[in-house]
């Protein structure tokens, strides 16, 4: 019974949780597939599994997040609970890739505790403060961005319980999927099968009297639309955007057709992230944020086409620095 599926599975988790592994790759060669973790944004080769093994565990996980186990000529994706010896749980997000030899495998591992407190997901704590009084807005949009793993919905959801701690405020998310449960909060997640798109959803529910509404990504020029007139109609929005850092978030939103003059209106701040590796006795023991931020006659003055309006020191390279400087990081991380 030591190497049915569901246990060589459970191993595999088992070990991924316990090194604080953030993704699982499974990457097929001919005979064989090479497990990795990324472990504190560095990929790190794990062990190799044989053809077979790995495609019965491929099965198994497949059944488990009810994808379609014959279907291997397509991507697809899901999602189920896990739960470790510590009774720590974990929602997975899986997604497959037809490849060369056979499907690969990707999990996202993603806890189910409560949000670490500020001091731990920032380097410079100060900065979570910052971001924080911008929710005391009753109106606009703030806007998270950075690389996929890089902290985004983790830092909107933080600002959300530090101000639910506070005061009462209806919140509602949109998401795609729920990373993660919050209490006093509604939380709605994608599902185009059923007919909840962004769209729809984020109709709905400003139809329940909302404060707060969180979107989980701007992906189109669809959901920015929505997300700036639900703003402009009296709205606190958070949402996330891929673009490279805080003034490359408005270059971004042009491309997508938002209007200049309803940005200047509409966006109050933005804050981009960026992972670094937290070093100690020499070893990589955790990753925290820092984040270029931007808001105020910045934030004005980039809509309006200015060029490098942002403070030297609100700079990813003068943050990295700073970080170098004080012990955080090793020099080899100063090219990050």
């Amino acid at each position: 019974m030591s190497n049915t599926p569901a246990i060589m599975a459970e191993n595999i988790l088992l070990n991924a949780c316990e090194q604080h592994a953030t993704d699982i790759h499974f990457y097929p060669e001919e005979n064989k597939v090479i497990v990795f973790f990324r472990k504190f944004g560095f990929r790190q080769k794990m062990k190799e599994l044989p053809k077979d093994e790995y495609k019965m565990i491929l099965s198994y996980f497949k059944f488990s997040s009810y994808m379609d186990i014959g279907e291997k000529r397509r991507p697809q994706s899901g999602t189920f609970l896990f739960e470790d010896k510590h009774s720590q749980k974990y929602s997975l997000r899986l997604s497959t890739l037809p490849h060369h030899y056979f499907e690969s495998l990707s999990i996202r591992i993603l806890p189910q505790e409560n949000s670490p407190n500020f001091d731990q997901l920032f380097l410079f704590p100060k900065q979570f403060k910052q971001m924080k009084s911008w929710m005391r807005l009753h109106s606009g949009i703030i806007i998270m961005t950075g690389p996929t793993g890089s902290g985004k919905t983790t830092t909107m959801y933080s600002l959300l319980q530090s101000m639910l701690k506070e005061r009462s405020f209806q919140a509602i998310t949109i998401e795609d999927p729920i990373e993660r449960k919050i209490d006093h909060v509604l939380q709605v997640e994608i599902n185009e099968k059923a007919g909840i798109t962004y769209q729809n959803g984020l109709k709905a529910a400003l139809r329940h009297d909302p404060d707060v509404i969180l979107i989980g990504e701007i992906r189109d020029v669809e959901t920015a639309t929505f997300a700036f007139r639900a703003a402009l109609t009296g709205h606190l929005v958070l949402t996330t955007l891929h673009a490279k850092n805080a003034e490359g978030t408005i270059d971004r939103l042009i491309e997508l057709g938002v209007n200049r003059t309803d940005i200047k209106e509409t966006l109050v701040a933005v804050a981009s992230l960026k992972l670094l590796p937290i070093i100690k006795a020499g070893e990589v023991y955790r990753q925290a944020a820092i984040v270029e931020l931007l808001d105020d006659s910045s934030l004005r003055k980039k809509v309006d086409g200015g060029e490098k309006v942002i403070d030297r020191k609100k700079t990813f390279k003068y943050l990295i620095q700073k970080a170098y400087l004080y012990g955080y990081i090793s020099e080899e991380n100063l090219i990050l």
